[in-house]
């Protein structure tokens, strides 16, 4: 008797597990079918919210969203839709009737897990999130921030694509080359090292394609330029386009960290300079990849082409 009873206990259970699991299956099957239904049904122009909007890399794909006549929320502390990452009350409003996003990592990697989920419960499916080469090789230890997006976007149930760009070209132009390039000697801790420097427009125009077109769901993509050059080789290029002698001269990392000290900057950060240095010296990233062709269809822009579309403008002079 006891036996019967305890087998009638075991198909009650058993019948009650699979009704849980059939009530599970069919909860799951009609919010996919309502997440796929949102997305379908602004597939022709699904509303893109860009984080980092005034930033070097926000501020392009904005215009470039905008220019195709794309639907787009440009979000950051000082753009038309206020966000802040430290401020959790502002992430609602951005991420409301948004169905795609353009995801630049703050620099503090705590919040991000919180608000990937926040946008994708509020109907966000497809994430570009801007990492950098090299990321899968250090990550927590140089980049904690990228390191921590990827792996939010990963695990979160989202179409999610990363792209991965060498150095930019147009760190060039900003002070920390810019300066000791006018004033003729630019010291790093690379060595002999050469780099394939991958222009910002490119990584621009590459992020608007993966945000409105289909193909690239769980997809990695490393951009670089076309050819690598040694930083010796960019200074000699950028003294010949704008008529400033100048040259490059490899210095040790705490030579590098002295100098930056010496010149105003917190230990810390140049600490961290000094290590994404010693990094690229090593040679990870030297090898051009054909990402950006292969996204667009076209070489991506070469360096030549970047310093003389900019010494015009004298920065360098």
């Amino acid at each position: 008797m006891t036996n019967a009873v305890h087998d009638a206990e075991r198909i009650r259970e058993r019948k009650d597990a699979e009704r849980t699991r059939r009530r599970k299956d069919t909860e799951r099957t009609r919010e996919q079918k309502d997440t796929e239904q949102i997305w379908e049904q602004s597939s022709a122009d699904p509303p893109v919210l860009v984080l980092g909007a005034t930033g070097r890399t926000g501020r392009r794909v904005v215009a470039r969203l905008r220019d195709a006549g794309r639907t787009v929320r440009a979000a950051s502390r000082s753009a038309e839709t206020p966000f802040d990452w430290t401020d959790r009350a502002t992430w609602a409003a951005a991420v409301d009737g948004m169905r795609a996003l353009y995801l630049v990592a703050p620099a503090d990697p705590e919040p991000i897990a919180d608000f990937v989920a926040e946008a994708r419960a509020a109907g966000v499916r497809r994430f570009v999130v801007l990492s950098g080469r090299g990321v899968h090789r250090y990550g927590m230890a140089l980049e904690p921030s990228m390191a921590e997006a990827e792996r939010a976007v990963r695990e979160a149930d989202v179409d999610w694509t990363l792209i991965r760009p060498n150095s930019f070209s147009q760190n060039f132009a900003d002070d920390l080359y810019a300066a000791p390039l006018r004033a003729g000697l630019l010291t790093l801790p690379v060595g002999a090292v050469a780099e394939p420097f991958v222009d910002v427009e490119d990584v621009a125009e590459v992020t608007v394609a993966l945000l409105t077109e289909e193909g690239h769901t769980h997809r990695t993509y490393e951009l670089s330029g076309p050819r690598a050059l040694t930083f010796a080789e960019v200074a000699a290029e950028i003294s010949a386009v704008s008529g400033r002698p100048t040259r490059f001269e490899a210095v040790t990392a705490e030579q590098y960290v002295a100098d930056l000290i010496a010149g105003g900057m917190p230990e810390k950060d140049a600490r961290s300079l000094a290590c994404v240095h010693v990094f690229l010296s090593e040679g990870h990233n030297s090898e051009p990849t054909t990402d950006v062709r292969y996204i667009l269809g076209r070489e991506p822009r070469d360096f030549s082409e970047y310093v003389k579309s900019v010494a015009a403008a004298g920065i360098w002079a």
